[in-house]
């Protein structure tokens, strides 16, 4: 082993482990390596920032503002919901169909927004149905994970094409994806829809309660925030007459959160923070029956006793109650609802949060918010719709608005098949036709400069641009050579499909623990490699990685649709491996018997 060859391999292997404990976020470990490649002199200066010029980084880049346009027109909706109608009442018809509509989407738009766009109008269907939202939401996460693997426009396929080319070799097409992807596409639908569906779990967003319609005083139930509701009464001599509710220090000393203030007999739903208590005013508030010892001190005294308050007290004709996702990108992963000025900056009340299984009502300001989370959340009608507006988070309850440029939906339909047509019949690269769709969407009116740059996940972007230069440095150093003869060179007297087996279990395996993105480029040049050692098809040993680095069914940090969906479905860890293992065995017996039919393993 080299020198080059030893630094290469201890930062691959620094790097696998900070992405897979998750101390610091997956883009900043990559721009970690990129600077680390560089200043060890494994590669130039040239090339370690050769990554944010790829043909791959702007393909992505454009997708994203693409998806964004039929986004902002509303045209992903209208389709969604279109398909969506095919989906009739019983549960095996719905798990296919939502699967196939997720998987139609992912064909052209990435994973992430076509799970966003479909989640609310699922969990409608859920509703409307009487279906659990724990039988439809798995299905609608893998559906999108399986259609990624039949199109050229994934992140981790596009990765794979771009790593062909900087062999010298040609790259993948928009549909060499099709063949193999498509038969394991429909044959994750036809799992799910028989043997899958039983091993979802039987839950809702509460897992005792049977999720019949959805009625506000349902949520308060499926919550559980009866119990921990009662009134309190201000008495004339207490020192809170007079202070703002922000300034009273109800949530900071007694845990309180403050729903609604009664005053000469009017209810004042989802207060603001600026609501100016007075002597005699009556609050329904949420917190811990415990802290009922200690109203006397803080000028309060018992009005109601918990579980008196009924769930109808929390909603009126102007204030609803919504179930709200945490967006798998978001931005306040960590941070408290105090950290990010939540009610100041919304003017809605968190009133509980679901967490793996089970509500959180009390500490919800000084709660850290995880990926999974659920929140639910009351306020007025026009401000849940300002809520709609931020990255991150996803209100789950379908608007009756189309989109902000409905006029534009197919227009913006009609440049992503232009763009698409152009990539599919070799007319230009992939790379130039999406980012030419990108700049017409933007020139035709169907998204803003400023709504494309949002559209954009910049994580993605500085994690793939930030380690392409590791696949770089691992082909130029020798690493991936000695990489492919010490794990999968030693299958070569079993024979090719055997080393493509080993290759699509070590992908599939590092996917479910770290970014698909970051494990093809460090796969890829291992499995090049290793196709040139023993003079088998590039393209198999490609193909096969990058349809196990879509594997991602067995954990919940796997892939971020997976995370989308855990808080809205109250999934557990168990509840992915569970349903995902038997999936992953199926899609490698797939690979392996499709595999080289339509891609020969022998050059």
């Amino acid at each position: 082993m080299t020198l080059p060859i030893a630094l290469t391999l201890s930062l691959l292997v620094a790097a696998m482990g900070l992405f897979i404990s998750g101390r610091l976020r997956s883009d900043l470990v990559a721009l970690l390596v990129l600077v680390a490649l560089a200043i060890t002199g494994i590669i130039t200066p040239q090339e370690a920032f050769s990554g944010f010029s790829r043909s791959a980084v702007i393909t992505i880049l454009a997708i994203y503002i693409l998806t964004g346009g039929l986004y902002y027109t509303g045209m992903t909706r209208i389709l969604g919901r279109s398909l969506l109608r095919l989906a009739g009442r019983g549960e095996r018809r719905l798990v296919a169909v939502i699967m196939l509509v997720g998987a139609f989407l992912s064909l052209f738009m990435n994973n992430i927004a076509a799970g966003s766009v479909l989640l609310p109008a699922v969990m409608g269907i859920s509703r409307q149905t009487q279906t659990r939202p724990s039988k439809l939401l798995i299905p609608l996460a893998y559906g999108t994970l399986l259609g990624g693997m039949a199109t050229l426009l994934t992140t981790v396929n596009i990765l794979v094409s771009t790593a062909l080319r900087d062999q010298g070799l040609a790259p993948f097409g928009l549909l060499s994806f099709a063949p193999v992807g498509g038969l394991i596409a429909l044959a994750g639908v036809v799992y799910m829809a028989t043997l899958g569906r039983r091993l979802l779990p039987d839950r809702g967003v509460a897992e005792q309660l049977k999720r019949l319609r959805r009625l506000r005083t349902d949520l308060a139930e499926l919550y559980g925030l009866r119990e921990n509701l009662f009134e309190v009464r201000v008495r004339s001599d207490s020192p809170l007459g007079g202070q703002r509710l922000a300034d009273s220090g109800l949530g900071e000393t007694l845990k309180l959160n403050v729903v609604a203030v009664i005053r000469d007999g009017t209810r004042q739903l989802a207060p603001s923070p600026n609501t100016v208590l007075r002597p005699g005013d009556t609050l329904l508030v949420e917190g811990p029956s415990g802290i009922i010892g200690e109203l006397t001190a803080h000028g309060l005294m018992l009005a109601q006793e918990p579980g008196g308050a009924a769930g109808d007290e929390l909603t009126s004709d102007q204030v609803v109650l919504v179930e709200v996702a945490l967006s798998p990108h978001a931005d306040i992963i960590g941070k408290t609802l105090r950290d990010i000025r939540f009610r100041d900056k919304f003017g809605l009340s968190v009133l509980a949060i679901w967490r793996e299984g089970h509500p959180i009502r009390v500490g919800l300001s000084e709660t850290p918010l995880r990926f999974g989370d659920g929140l639910l959340v009351q306020g007025p009608r026009e401000r849940i719709e300002v809520l709609r507006t931020e990255p991150d988070f996803i209100v789950l309850e379908e608007t009756d608005v189309e989109g902000i440029r409905s006029d534009k939906a197919y227009v913006a339909a009609l440049i992503m098949v232009l763009a698409l047509a152009l990539a599919a019949f070799n007319l230009l690269p992939v790379a130039e036709a999406t980012l030419a769709g990108a700049v017409l969407m933007v020139l035709a009116g169907c998204l803003t400069m400023d709504e494309a740059y949002q559209s954009i996940e910049w994580p993605a972007i500085f994690l793939i641009a930030g380690m392409l230069p590791m696949g770089i440095a691992m082909t130029k150093t020798g690493t991936a050579d000695w990489l492919s003869q010490a794990l999968i060179t030693p299958l070569a007297s079993l024979g090719p499909l055997a080393m493509i087996a080993g290759l699509f279990l070590l992908t599939a395996g590092l996917t479910q623990v770290m970014s698909g993105a970051a494990t093809v480029v460090v796969i890829t040049p291992i499995a090049l490699s290793a196709a040139a050692h023993v003079q088998a098809s590039p393209y198999a040993f490609a193909m096969a990685v990058a349809l196990a680095a879509s594997t991602a069914f067995l954990t919940p940090i796997g892939h971020p649709v997976n995370v989308l969906v855990m808080g809205p479905g109250g999934y557990t860890f168990r509840d992915y491996f569970k349903v995902g293992l038997p999936l992953t065995i199926l899609t490698f017996i797939v690979v392996l018997l499709a595999l080289p039919i339509f891609w020969p393993l022998t050059r």
